[in-house]
């Protein structure tokens, strides 16, 4: 679940879908990402096809996933939830 977002653009595009802010334009698939990651129950269920999941280097321990271009949508994980959702350009 997801408890906590980093991104107000990104808070407001999951709980009012106003995308308006957001820096990318597929917004479908961030929709996509962000109901799988509220589903989640750890962070490896976001393993799944086409989103490149990975971990990121760094305390506290983040997790990624391809978002659009550049972007990913990035979280830490306080079990059982996903905190300080980000979408984020990190290269």
């Amino acid at each position: 679940m997801i408890r906590s977002f980093r991104s107000k653009p990104l808070r407001r595009f999951a709980e009012e879908g106003d995308g308006s802010k957001l820096p990318v334009r597929n917004h479908d698939r961030v929709r996509r990402i962000l109901v799988a990651l509220d589903a989640a129950t750890v962070p490896e269920d976001m393993n799944l096809p086409g989103y490149r999941f990975h971990g990121l280097k760094g305390s506290p321990k983040r997790y990624a996933v391809d978002a659009s271009g550049n972007y990913r949508v990035t979280w830490e994980w306080e079990a059982p939830d996903a905190i300080e959702v980000d979408l984020e350009d990190y290269h």
